[in-house]
């Protein structure tokens, strides 16, 4: 249930992807949003990976329960998040769990992309720094700022020693 957020963009607007592991409008998240709309014109598209574990197999019944529900969380949330960035905001709950692929799979799919925002609440911070999901994020060679409810910003990520 990947919602294609395919770029309208007016000129000299930039296009955020939001990954969050968390379908809710959080105030850290709101925070972030409304931090990096005051810097200049953006649109933002929020991407929420799968909730359900992702031990469960694909086919398992409560995996399709799982996105429904994270949709319909995300789309109560979608007016919180629009408020914040002061226009319009679209988001999706990707079918993948990983983060990353979920990433991929919506920049493959057109989503025009100048810039990221990963936000994840402290009890799932862990397992995402584990995976260096921030490091492999900038690997696709955009700005990259990871943000968590605990940290509030933890600032953009330093480039790669080369």
């Amino acid at each position: 249930m990947l919602v294609s957020i395919v770029a309208m963009s007016v000129p000299g607007t930039a296009r955020i992807l939001v990954v969050s592991d968390r379908v809710e409008a959080t105030p850290a998240l709101l925070d972030s949003i409304r931090g990096r709309a005051a810097r200049g014109p953006a649109e933002f598209h929020v991407l929420v990976p799968n909730p359900a574990p992702h031990e469960w197999h694909p086919t398992h019944p409560e995996r399709h329960d799982k996105l429904v529900e994270a949709g319909k969380v995300l789309a109560a949330a979608l007016p919180l998040i629009e408020e914040a960035a002061g226009s319009p905001v679209d988001g999706a709950v990707s079918i993948r769990h990983d983060p990353m692929d979920a990433i991929e799979e919506a920049m493959h799919a057109g989503a025009g992309v100048d810039e990221i925002i990963l936000f994840t609440a402290p009890h799932r911070l862990e397992r995402w720094l584990h995976v260096d999901l921030p490091h492999r994020v900038a690997h696709l060679g955009l700005p990259v700022t990871t943000v968590s409810a605990e940290h509030r910003d933890a600032g953009p990520v330093p480039d790669q020693p080369t």
